[in-house]
């Protein structure tokens, strides 16, 4: 025994990358010319060996896979038959390669039968796209593992079966995963290649619009697909079909149920039903109360019952994100190329399909001419055997062995050994007038047939022709409908399409917790009546904003330091009644010593729409809403302020309202948003003045009216006064304030708009926008309200714009709030005290005043008729029991 020497690291380098070469050759990659591995093209093989054809009858798979051992492929047995049930699978093969019979496996992963209980054939399509041609000397073929029979090296297809079924495979640093297609477009993708080689990915696409995946199902955008071809790599989002139906239950309530009829490619359906019962039992899927599998040999359908209160499509779009009910699929199509690995593009795969049919049908004619040239051949001696017919008879008779009367035939007539050979076996019959006819007729007919085929070799258009024909006849006869739908437009799912858009509140208390809770946990109250408890806090703090929104509005928070952060109002967790909320700094940067002021919903970033802002020293601004769209983590800058300003109040306005603003002495000044007013400037700008205070007032509140009420109204214009005819009129209107005007008994059929104030003793009253006339910025304004007594230190908290179908909530600093409609307040004039709209505790005040969102149907009439129920008993919610629902006497 010899000892070499060698290097450790050298020889584990070269063994490995012979196995990685091995694996990567042998098992694991397609070829990209026939599209299989080698153990899929050993069993196809066999199969036609054995004349498994379409047209024959089945056999036992036990007998293909023992054929396969033997011969072709030394692995397990387990390897083989797993290969064999796949190209059956119609769930798992676009188009399967073999015909099954028994039980081969199901869409939930459930085990085909053992081999020796099935049975199996080619499909028509496997005999004449993958295995036509294979004796023409169309493939190479090389020794099996132990040399003693041949075996083909590749198919002769006629179709690109890697792209038609795609491959997925785990080779040594490298794997493929190539998604299937639908025949009939390969086929013109193929064609249009033909006679545009040139063409690109992109232009393929019109005939190739994407996978075409056997369980059907939906691709979501093209961006995906696109890159895929173009690169070879990519991602395309596999989403099921889903539809929102209602099922009659008998003897119970109809209900909503989401029906399931198609799934992703490869999502095993009972393990989908399985996760699904998993999370709704952990919490994790909320709205579902049950789900069943009612699939059967028509198709697949699985139910999921919904609650009677949950929304459908907000369960849909969770199931889709947190469920195998939408899936990705990375492709990567890597294939081999000359036996070496290779990404390739759409292009590149049916350039390369291409080419191998090319030389398919150059090695098939070259055969065919062959074949032609050699019967041609023979044909001729016999002719000339019959143009000497007597003397070449009398030679035969003359010679004493078969071997001496080929040599004189040879030697005399200038035959071949295989014309010599064809003269002594022709029988007596063909010695006929008949026979040599025919003779005569075959000799002239492979004559043709020899210069088409040459033409045939010498013009490279006449093979394209034939790949042409060829491949629509094989669409005619096997191509089937698209079962994928490609939807155009990407729907990526966000977090917003996971939760219901339901009408919210949101609070912040003066210490900085926030929460957001349900509208509906507030039903319409009595006026005059104390609320239901809103919050809990703690005794040194109370509520200090208070808005309605939806869950999907972005909600802009503003701090007095004139920064602008963002948030979703989703992201604001949800809270009970009594929760306290959890701390805004914990969701956003904000310095313990910033507050916020200002809280606006924002549906859409229009471009029409801006912000206005006023401060607590009385300086406004208007600014566009697009340029607070794209807010960073840490904020943006919204408005400049003076040293000692705060910014207080932000509402968003259009270009022809007005603005109405209050001060806390009951002054309200009118005058319009438009550009001469007011024009629109930057963020980081300051403002100009808003209106004139007496000593000791303040600015309390502003609210927008809309352009379509003022240019409605009969409103004094007095923006072209000069400006001491303005100021007299102030005078005059602060005089007929201080008298007190007579009461006018048209307010009680005015129509809206109102200006509703609210003052901090729980008084409010209903004022029509048209006792206030446009004026210039700046000034001083108009009485608005008058106090109850001056004793009470009573002031003014809100001042809002409403319609009569308004519903307006009410908080207090301690957190009660009360929801009541607009209508019950009644209508009255400037000078009045209004009435008593909300009961408070000693030492509570109003804090803050938010009108609720109107949606479609929402009137007074139906405030009854939308009060919430109780979920257990089914009754309507009754007030806390310590809350007193008898007004106060006005």
């Amino acid at each position: 025994m010899t000892i070499v020497p060698t290097d450790l690291r050298n020889e584990m380098s070269r063994s490995y990358l012979e196995y990685a070469m091995s694996v990567i050759v042998g098992r694991a990659l397609p070829d990209a010319r026939d599209g299989l591995k080698p153990v899929h093209r050993r069993i196809l093989y066999a199969m036609h060996e054995l004349g498994l054809a379409s047209d024959r009858p089945f056999r036992k798979c036990a007998r293909v896979v023992g054929e396969v051992l033997g011969k072709y492929h030394p692995h397990g047995d387990t390897a083989v038959y797993d290969a064999l049930v796949r190209m059956a699978q119609d769930f798992s093969m676009r188009a399967p390669l073999i015909d099954g019979h028994g039980n081969f496996g199901s869409i939930d992963n459930d085990p085909p039968a053992a081999m020796r209980y099935t049975e199996c054939r080619l499909r028509p399509l496997t005999s004449a796209a993958m295995l036509q041609d294979i004796e023409s000397e169309t493939v190479d073929f090389g020794d099996n593992f132990d040399g003693s029979t041949q075996e083909p090296l590749v198919m002769p297809a006629r179709i690109p079966q890697l792209l038609l079924n795609g491959s997925s495979g785990i080779a040594v640093g490298m794997a493929t995963n190539i998604p299937p297609h639908n025949l009939g477009e390969l086929i013109d993708g193929l064609i249009a290649l033909i006679q545009n080689p040139d063409i690109t990915n992109l232009e393929l696409m019109q005939y190739i619009p994407g996978p075409d995946f056997p369980t059907g199902a939906q691709v979501l955008g093209t961006s995906g697909i696109r890159e895929s071809y173009q690169t070879g790599r990519g991602s395309i989002t596999m989403r099921g079909v889903a539809t929102i139906e209602t099922i009659e239950q008998r003897g119970r309530p109809d209900r909503e149920a989401i029906i399931v009829t198609e799934l992703p490619y490869q999502t095993n359906k009972a393990a989908l039903i399985e996760k699904i019962a998993e999370m709704v039992n952990d919490k994790r899927l909320d709205g579902i109360s049950d789900i069943r599998d009612e699939s059967d040999r028509d198709g697949m359908r699985i139910v999921i019952e919904l609650k009677r209160d949950a929304y459908p499509r907000v369960v849909l779009n969770n199931l889709y994100k947190q469920t195998p009910l939408q899936a990705n699929f990375g492709v990567n199509m890597l294939a081999l190329v000359n036996g070496e690995p290779q990404t390739m593009s759409l292009r590149q795969m049916l350039s390369v399909f291409l080419d191998f049919r090319i030389e398919t049908i150059t090695r098939r004619t070259r055969y065919e001419l062959r074949k032609a040239e050699e019967r041609d051949h023979i044909l001729q001696g016999l002719l000339i055997a019959l143009s000497n017919l007597d003397a070449i008879i009398a030679t035969i008779r003359r010679a004493a062995d078969a071997p001496t009367a080929r040599q004189e035939l040879i030697d005399s007539y200038g035959l071949s050994e295989a014309q010599s050979d064809a003269i002594l076996q022709m029988q007596l019959r063909r010695l006929t007038a008949l026979e040599a006819e025919k003779i005569h007729q075959e000799h002239d007919d492979l004559q043709s047939r020899i210069v088409n085929l040459q033409d045939i070799l010498a013009r490279r258009e006449r093979i394209l022709e034939i790949i042409e024909t060829e491949v629509t006849e094989l669409r005619t006869v096997h191509a089937t409908p698209r079962r994928t739908t490609i939807e155009q437009s990407e729907d990526e799912l966000g977090d917003a399409d996971l939760i219901a858009n339901e009408r919210a509140i949101i609070l912040l208390t003066e210490q900085g917790y926030i929460k957001r809770m349900p509208l509906n946990a507030f039903e319409a109250q009595s006026r005059a009546t104390r609320g239901k408890a809103g919050t809990r806090m703690k005794e040194d703090d109370g509520v200090e904003h208070f808005i309605t929104c939806r869950d999907h509005d972005s909600i802009l928070l503003f701090t007095d330091r004139g920064i602008v952060y963002c948030l979703r109002a989703y992201q604001i967790p949800s809270a009970s009644r009594t929760a306290r909320g959890v701390p805004v700094v914990q969701m956003l940067p904000i310095p313990r010593d910033e507050k916020i002021t200002s809280l606006i919903p924002v549906a859409e970033f229009s471009d029409d729409e801006y912000l206005v802002m006023l401060t607590s020293g009385g300086f406004i601004k208007k600014t566009a809403l697009t340029a607070f769209s794209n807010i960073r983590t840490n904020g943006l800058i919204a408005i400049s302020l003076e040293e000692g300003d705060h910014l207080r109040w932000v509402r968003p306005a259009r270009v022809d309202d007005s603005i109405i603003i209050g001060s806390s002495g009951g002054m309200a000044i009118h005058f319009r948003a438009d550009h001469e007013q007011l024009r629109p400037i930057g963020r980081g700008t300051r403002g100009v003045r808003a209106m004139k205070l007496k000593e000791g007032d303040r600015l309390i509140s502003m609210d927008i009216l809309p352009a379509t009420i003022v240019a409605s109204l009969p409103l004094a214009e007095e923006t072209d006064l000069e400006d001491s005819e303005a100021e007299d009129l102030e005078e005059q209107d602060l005089e007929e304030g201080e008298a007190g005007e007579a009461e006018d008994p048209t307010l009680a059929t005015a129509q809206g708009p109102w200006i509703l104030v609210i003052t901090a003793n729980g008084y409010g009253k209903r004022v029509p926008v048209s006792r206030f006339r446009l004026q210039r910025r700046a000034g001083r304004g108009k009485i608005v309200t008058k106090f109850k007594s001056r004793s009470l230190q009573d002031q003014l908290v809100a001042l809002r714009i409403v319609n009569e179908d308004n519903e307006l909530m009410l908080v207090t600093t301690r957190g009660i709030i009360i929801r009541q409609a607009v209508n019950a307040i009644s209508s009255q004039s400037p000078s009045a005290t209004g009435v008593r709209v909300q009961r408070l505790d000693e030492d509570d005040t109003i804090a803050a005043v938010a009108l609720v969102p109107i949606t479609d149907g929402d009137d007074a009439a139906s405030l009854e008729a939308n009060l919430p129920t109780d979920v257990d008993a089914g009754s309507p919610v009754t007030p806390d029991a310590d809350v007193s629902t008898e007004p106060e006497a006005e």
